[in-house]
């Protein structure tokens, strides 16, 4: 995934940068960047890996190497930036969150045009600098933003740093969020409204799709007006959302909660004698569901919050699986002779939660009945990096799909679909396979409803195969 922040003020804005980067650091571990500028001495930029430390270790002994009133910083999940850039449009930096799923052919287009690559990351192309080779295409910041949308297949949100100010623009569908504070003297941009409150910033409203707005300490100019049509990934608020952070002035933890709460008021098919929640997002369900089925919480599992992370971070498939097992930690005073009911966002590959019900069992569980915030995933992401996936054989829903029909891709909509007999079959198998007592997941519909957005304001192609193709948003530019 990745989240970003940036800040422009009447006075020195370092502090406020470094923490507010940091509170966008729940959403990935590999990398992070910081650049300033300032007036007398220019752009500073430092980058560092996160796979061995957390971002506040890396960058505060050389925080007093940078100076000036703005700034933006990265935490990212795929490649290195900040990317500083030379161009017709003025020096500035950029930062993104995006997965671009046609990198390769937007890079031999522009090799064709003798445009070249200079930063590679693993061999790879930096994907951000090709948003800057694509935004230096046009005669203005904002023709080159549009570039960017016209030209990618996926989804692209970003942040520029110029000698005038701070550009933001959120991605033309929305899919990822971008939210403005204020405080006297001072704006900042951010992926999670969390960065704001400890900062003294007061959310003013979200940047809408395809916006492009440009912040200076004065105020705030609109480059370009919000598109129409709104795709926000609806997975915000089942999984990787902070749950004190709001998108479209929806709180995380508030849809947690009454997705669970909708969940309990209709689960009459199990007798339980205390719910838990699978730290961390897992948590806001059950307390919902515990209300709703008014059966009692209780920790029986906790997370060792000092050292661990969140699970889906590491690269390495083992050791995330054992990073996963390792931060959780059973409570057999609370498990011992109990029917449970345990609460997670989701279930992805399995292998997880399959460890975790084994070992509630072996500390003296009675019963592990698992409800599931969403609905299967069906349907790999195409726009966002939510998970470390690289083929959606990885989903447990299409290696049982692909069992029961020798193909992973066939009737994927009638297993996708609540209370169809494919769908029943599939999940009973889910349960047989990671060793459930009962396994229930929320209905498409209760989740819209828990979000309170009108479907079509939400991307849930990951549930159900819908989404809206590139071309569709033609009509924008």
């Amino acid at each position: 995934m990745g989240g970003f922040f940036g800040t422009i003020s009447t006075k020195d804005c370092v502090n406020d940068l470094f923490y507010g980067t940091d509170y966008n650091s729940h959403l990935g571990t590999k990398r992070a960047g910081l650049v300033t500028f300032d007036e007398e001495s220019g752009f500073h930029r430092s980058i560092h890996s996160l796979e061995r430390q957390y971002f506040r270790s890396r960058f505060e002994d050389e925080l007093d190497s940078f100076k000036g009133c703005q700034g933006v910083g990265v935490i990212s999940d795929t490649d290195p930036q900040p990317i500083i850039v030379n161009s017709h449009l003025g020096r500035y930096a950029v930062v993104t969150v995006a997965k671009i799923n046609n990198l390769r052919e937007i890079a031999d287009e522009l090799m064709k045009q003798r445009m070249h690559l200079s930063e590679m990351s693993a061999n790879n192309i930096n994907q951000t600098e090709l948003v800057a080779l694509l935004i230096n295409m046009g005669d203005t910041f904002v023709e080159g933003i549009n570039k960017v949308y016209q030209k990618i297949e996926g989804s692209c949100s970003m942040l520029i740093l110029t000698e005038d100010g701070i550009i933001a623009a959120r991605d033309f569908l929305g899919r990822t969020p971008i939210v403005i504070g204020q405080k006297e003297g001072a704006y900042a941009v951010s992926s999670e409204t969390t960065s704001f409150p400890n900062l003294d910033y007061q959310v003013m409203r979200d940047v809408g799709p395809g916006e492009i707005v440009r912040l200076r300490a004065t105020g705030i100019e609109v480059m370009q007006k919000p598109f129409s049509r709104c795709q926000i990934c609806s997975f915000l608020w089942v999984y990787y959302g902070f749950p004190a952070s709001d998108y479209e002035g929806i709180n995380t933890e508030a849809v947690r909660e009454k997705n669970g709460r909708l969940m309990g008021e209709k689960d009459n098919d199990v007798e339980a004698d205390l719910v838990c929640g699978i730290p961390d997002s897992g948590v806001g369900m059950a307390l919902g569901y515990s209300h709703g089925k008014n059966v009692p919480y209780k920790r029986a599992v906790v997370k060792y919050t000092p050292t661990w992370p969140r699970s889906f971070t590491p690269g390495n498939q083992v050791r995330r699986d054992l990073v996963a097992k390792m931060k959780l930690i059973p409570n057999p005073a609370i498990l011992k002779d109990q029917r449970i009911v345990f609460c997670d966002d989701s279930i992805v590959r399995g292998t997880q939660l399959r460890d975790n019900v084994r070992t509630f069992f072996e500390n003296g569980a009675k019963q592990v009945h698992v409800r599931i915030s969403c609905p299967p995933l069906v349907y790999g992401c195409p726009f966002i990096g939510f998970t470390s996936s690289k083929s959606d054989l990885e989903l447990i829903t299409r290696r049982i799909i692909k069992d029961f029909e020798g193909d992973d891709k066939k009737n994927l909509g009638r297993y996708a679909t609540t209370g169809t007999p494919e769908y029943e079959r599939m999940v009973n198998e889910i349960a047989r396979r990671l060793g459930l007592s009962s396994v229930k997941f929320a209905t498409l519909e209760d989740l819209v409803e828990s979000i309170g957005l009108p479907k079509e304001r939400l991307c849930t192609h990951c549930f159900d195969g819908t989404s809206y193709c590139h071309e569709q948003g033609n009509e924008w530019y």
